[in-house]
């Protein structure tokens, strides 16, 4: 089922918009319509990237809560950082 929706600009604003649309082959109708599928694709992006990022907090916890998790000293991780970024830098070098 199509939804309709309105919004109210000026008419200077109409009118280069339409301008603008036309010039690139498509009604102001279409443009807005590609404008708001783009961002409902944006935010199915963020909603799944939040449904991931939950999803590995909630593992992280889980693993803490059944000491199975590792920590790691701050100088130990500085120098696995330091070392996974060089690897990172060394393979665009190759």
């Amino acid at each position: 089922m199509d939804t309709r929706i309105q919004f109210r600009v000026d008419d200077e604003t109409k009118r280069l918009a339409q301008q603008m649309a036309e010039s690139q082959g498509r009604t102001l109708s279409d443009a807005c319509r590609e404008l708001t599928e783009q961002l409902a694709e944006q935010q199915r992006k963020a909603l799944s990237h939040n449904t991931w990022l939950t999803e590995q907090v909630n593992l992280a916890f889980d693993k803490l809560d059944s000491g199975k998790a590792v920590f790691v000293d701050n100088d130990s991780a500085k120098t696995q950082m330091a070392e996974r970024k060089a690897k990172v830098c060394n393979r665009g070098r190759q």
